[in-house]
């Protein structure tokens, strides 16, 4: 008869908020440029002059459901 081995338990260790916060704050940012290059751009809060931001985030304003013409 084979000898029975047991695997090792591995037990998860808890993340402290400290430590994911300033990556949860980075990915909310960039979350929020991504937004307004997509949402608003080249609308009434236009940052850039010219409409090569907007063609190049055109399908995804319709994607997403923002109205663009």
């Amino acid at each position: 008869m084979a000898d029975a081995t047991l695997a090792p338990v591995f037990e998860p260790t808890p993340l402290p908020v400290r430590d994911i916060m300033p990556w949860a704050i980075f990915a909310a940012v960039i979350g929020v440029i991504a937004f307004y290059f997509t949402g608003l751009e080249q609308g009434a809060t236009a940052v850039f002059d010219g409409s090569a931001i907007h063609e190049y985030v055109h399908d995804a304003r319709h994607l997403l459901g923002f109205p663009c013409h």
